[in-house]
């Protein structure tokens, strides 16, 4: 096992294109950390320079005590998990999983003491014959986990490993490489740009964007305390609702937006330093879908909000209720690269000059679309952005 540090990475491509920019990282010895974002963010091109596939133009990469710059892979004692398998397909199971060790000249009685104990880990004994032919994606996969594991190296670099797998197994494949790492203890660097793998893998999670680190924090954190409108609109599905808001102070701090006030808890402006600057300005307000409830079924407490619902999505767990909010959307460019992923194929706009909310209420609820219901908001944990520089206002910047 071992630390992995990033220290001022650049990789800059021919044409002056960055791939990574100025990225420090500290990934702890033993720490599960998913690096994340959309695609062309610099998460692959990180991976594959910690493992020595990319030359970096500048900073150091360090694995354990030593300075990797000039070494080739196979000298920096790492294993790496690809999307697509890269299994002999000549070769069985036992084979592809003894390969490594055998191109290292590890002892036989070793390689084959490995192989059983690897196998009999990820479930592969009775498969140890079949060739990759004879396998399903899922079996695939736990190979290609096998013959990472079973090189014991100091560090697993997995680039999108899950990613050809259907969803269900997808989940089921998760929980496997969850409990891997809590059995083996080994560093590992994983790449997606799937938010919800992210969320439910990573120890800490890593957020890129056009190759600069803009948060990394626990989960939690990214979800509750987002640095950045990037931050903020990528991570949480469904998204996080944004609006141009006005800061007033009437009695009690609200923000008002199209015709509704929510109320500022005194709680939430004590910690949030410098957000009672904004009072009779124009802020970018957020709020989780997960903040609102039914307002039939919420706290009294709670700011209520009267909306007509264009659609209601029924998922047995819960209910996504879709609603206009009668003002233009908030035009940010770190809004629309959070919301895109590299496809240039738009949804058709059917709100008009209005902008569509998500709220996420609780399956019991009655609201159906076509009629006018009350939402209630949790504004316990509401967000606000500068307008101009898209920064959170009163949370703590990106870390490495």
């Amino acid at each position: 096992m071992a630390q992995i540090v990033l220290d001022h990475v650049d990789k800059l491509y021919p044409g002056g294109v960055k791939g990574i920019d100025g990225l420090n990282l500290a990934i702890s010895d033993g720490e599960f950390m998913v690096l994340v974002g959309p695609s062309g963010c610099g998460k692959s091109t990180a991976l594959r320079s910690i493992a020595g596939l990319e030359e970096i133009t500048s900073g150091t990469i360090s694995i354990g005590s030593r300075v990797v710059n000039d070494l080739p892979p196979k000298d920096r004692d790492i294993a790496m998990v690809f999307q697509n398998y890269a299994l002999y397909p000549h070769m069985t199971v036992e084979q592809n999983l003894a390969f490594g060790l055998q191109q290292r000249k590890t002892p036989k009685d070793e390689i084959r003491r490995r192989v059983a104990e690897t196998a009999r880990m990820l479930g592969l004994d009775e498969y140890l014959k079949r060739k990759p032919a004879a396998l399903s994606g899922g079996q695939r996969q736990r190979v290609a986990m096998g013959r990472a594991i079973v090189r014991e190296p100091q560090a697993f670099l997995m680039d999108e490993p899950l990613s050809n797998l259907d969803a269900k197994l997808r989940v089921s494949m998760r929980a496997s490489l969850a409990q891997l790492h809590d059995r083996l203890g080994v560093t590992t660097v994983y790449v997606t740009h799937d938010q919800v793998e992210a969320m439910t893998l990573g120890q800490r999670v890593c957020v890129l964007r056009d190759g600069k680190l803009q948060q990394v924090d626990t989960p939690q954190r990214l979800y509750n305390s987002p640095v950045n409108l990037f931050v903020a609109g990528f991570i949480g599905s469904p998204a996080m609702n944004f609006v141009t808001a006005r800061l007033v102070k009437d009695g009690g701090a609200s923000a008002v937006f199209a015709g509704h006030k929510l109320a500022v808890p005194d709680s939430l402006l004590s910690a949030r330093p410098g957000l009672d600057g904004y009072f009779d300005r124009d802020v970018i307000l957020g709020v989780r879908p997960s903040d609102f409830e039914d307002a039939a079924l919420a706290e009294p407490s709670w700011s209520r909000v009267p909306v007509q619902p264009s659609v209601t999505e029924e998922l047995g767990s819960e209910i996504h209720v879709i609603f206009p909010i009668e003002t233009a959307p908030v035009q940010h460019a770190s809004i629309t690269d959070a919301r895109s992923d590299g496809d240039d194929d738009e949804a058709i706009p059917l709100a008009g000059n209005r902008t569509m909310w998500t709220a996420r209420v609780a399956a019991r609820s009655q609201i159906r679309p076509g009629s006018v219901a009350e939402l209630a908001v949790d504004t316990s944990n509401l967000q606000f952005f500068d307008p101009d520089s898209g920064l959170a206002v009163g949370q703590q910047p990106a870390g490495g």
